[in-house]
């Protein structure tokens, strides 16, 4: 079995709930009926529409669909389907990682909002490095500093589409829904003095591994569909 991430371009105008209720009702059953199995919708809708994305997609990252297949060489109706529904797609197969496992009710909007952020290797870092950096010292410092109650890291292995970006991986959060608007329930601060600890900390562990410039990240509503 192999994952598959597809990041859906959009243009910023569309409802997200256009979007999410035409991925459902066109594309999902699509993709089931090429044998993806435990489908996943992220969608920037209503839900999340108060939080601030950081863009430097034209048109801008909108949703992204990932789901399992036997073999990702049997992708070609689940592309289809999706490329129906968006501008462009990227694709990429991904190897999956869960430091932190949280609950998503199946068929159902999962509680609080998940921040999908696109991530690059800092230049002139090993690939080991980077590694080591990002799955040991950072892992605490992204727990120990957030609120967050889900932690996915899907590290890119190959790209599906050619014009794909070439990004790292691909980071699933999960937040309280106060995240999207308040810098302390994001950081789960108690304090003015507390919170600029926590970013200061956070933003070290960052600059150790990662590359800022192509990095972009959106708010978003996850449906687990299984």
């Amino acid at each position: 079995m192999e994952k598959l991430c597809y990041l859906l371009f959009r243009e910023a105008e569309l409802a997200g709930s256009e979007l999410r209720q035409a991925l459902v009702e066109k594309a999902v059953p699509a993709l089931r009926a090429a044998g993806a199995q435990e489908i996943t919708l992220h969608v920037q809708d209503e839900d999340v529409a108060s939080g601030t994305p950081l863009r430097r997609s034209d048109p801008p990252i909108r949703a992204m669909v990932s789901f399992w297949l036997h073999d990702a060489e049997e992708r070609g109706s689940c592309e289809q389907a999706l490329r129906a529904q968006a501008r462009r797609i990227a694709g990429y197969v991904v190897l999956e990682s869960r430091p932190l496992v949280h609950e998503a009710p199946k068929g159902r909007r999962t509680p609080g909002t998940n921040q999908v952020t696109c991530i690059a290797r800092k230049p002139g870092l090993d690939y080991d490095e980077f590694i080591r950096i990002w799955h040991g010292d950072h892992r605490a410092v992204a727990i120990e500093t957030q609120s967050t109650s889900g932690y996915v890291r899907n590290e890119i292995i190959r790209k599906l589409t050619p014009d794909a970006p070439s990004w790292a991986a691909i980071v699933e959060e999960t937040f309280p829904i106060g995240a999207l608007t308040d810098p302390k329930i994001f950081y789960d601060a108690k304090s003015d003095a507390d919170l600029s600890a926590r970013m200061d900390r956070m933003m070290k562990s960052c600059q150790r591994f990662l590359d800022f410039e192509p990095m972009e990240y959106t708010h978003m509503s996850e449906y687990y569909l299984g």
